[in-house]
């Protein structure tokens, strides 16, 4: 076999364990009492209305799926008031991505990210042989006017995850329009807004308007995974102008979202019962852990998202650790960060259970 050099090069992404060979190395019995708070999986689980629609989609599962999801495709259109010619569905916004790489990234031209952001952008360049510009984030922030500053010629995409993931840091609203303004037209900006849903409502930004008003380089990454709680389903949108949308259907297989994820998340869609439940969770989980953490003198990293990172030292030994007390967090030394740890924001519970378990950790 000779396949690309670079393809041979890549490291291959080491998804975590399943909870039950986590349980299994560990010699527990039951599953049941592990918390499992790293991968910012929505703790109250699926909308119920998602439920219910995926339970009446059950018998027509040996159809193929809508490959143009027609109707889901104009119910989110009307709630984002774009036009369906606008939206895009993946497999996740992972897929998403990978189909930006496909379309503009190949060997001689460049992605910009943030050096502390979601390592996917690093990953789907990688796959068509693209550079990749880290800029530094003081703060943990992305540096707009670093990112504009770093652009060459060859670059093709400029990612900004916002909130981003794994810190949690937000961007002002106008600190963003400022830099759509000065974005050069040969670069698309990527703004990734998995944790749109449930940031803070002053801290939402509109990049939407400038899709509406006709601007062709900019696209709106988001998800059902978080909020909507539908992560095992594999369902994302991105939002865009019709040119750039079209660009990236020439690379999508046509079958790409399956029936169920389409029929869960249009139920999700009217569920906004369960969303504000969930951003209830989320919002009450933040200041739990903001208020409880100084006074064990742990530092913590403001976040708009449904996790926080905090810093606790050696973050891959208390990652040990805390597993040998049942709860399974996020160690972020793969993000350059050894001495932080990602937890995601659960039910009051377990975010009790996790507070106690890292009080005897940290002795």
């Amino acid at each position: 076999m000779k396949p690309k050099k670079y393809i041979s090069d890549l490291r291959v992404y080491e998804p975590g364990k399943p909870m039950e060979e986590v349980a299994r190395e560990l010699g527990f019995d039951d599953i049941a009492d592990i918390i499992k708070v790293a991968s910012n999986e929505n703790e109250l689980g699926p909308s119920p209305m998602a439920m219910e629609a995926m339970q009446n989609v059950l018998t027509e599962m040996h159809r193929y799926p809508d490959g143009g999801a027609f109707y889901l495709k104009q119910k989110l259109a009307e709630k984002l008031n774009v036009d369906t010619e606008n939206l895009l569905f993946g497999c996740g916004s992972n897929e998403l991505i990978v189909f930006l790489c496909h379309v503009f990234m190949e060997q001689g031209k460049n992605l910009i990210m943030g050096a502390e952001a979601f390592a996917v952008y690093f990953l789907a360049n990688a796959l068509y042989g693209g550079e990749t510009i880290r800029v530094a984030m003081p703060g943990h922030v992305h540096d707009l006017d670093a990112m504009l500053e770093a652009i060459t010629p060859e670059t093709r995409l400029v990612c900004i995850c916002n909130p981003n993931n794994p810190t949690g840091t937000m961007l002002p609203p106008e600190a963003i329009d400022a830099f759509i303004e000065k974005l050069p037209e040969h670069v698309v900006a990527v703004f990734d807004e998995a944790y749109f849903e449930v940031m803070p409502d002053a801290m939402k930004p509109d990049v939407l308007k400038h899709i509406r008003a006709g601007k062709k380089n900019i696209i709106v990454l988001r998800t059902f995974s978080k909020a909507y709680g539908l992560a095992g389903l594999r369902i994302g949108y991105a939002v865009a102008h019709p040119d750039l949308i079209n660009l990236l259907n020439k690379v999508r297989q046509p079958f790409n979202v399956n029936l169920m994820a389409q029929a869960a998340a249009m139920a999700a869609l009217d569920d906004a019962d369960h969303l504000e439940k969930t951003r209830n969770m989320v919002f009450q989980g933040l200041e739990f852990f903001e208020a409880e953490f100084p006074k064990l003198g742990i530092e913590t990293v403001p976040s708009g998202a449904n996790f926080i990172l905090i810093k606790t030292g050696n973050g891959r030994e208390v990652f040990q650790e805390l597993q040998k007390r049942k709860v399974i967090v996020r160690p972020m030394d793969p993000y350059g960060l050894p001495e932080y740890i990602r937890i995601t924001i659960g039910t009051p519970k377990q975010n009790r259970i996790m507070l106690d378990a890292l009080k005897e950790v940290l002795g």
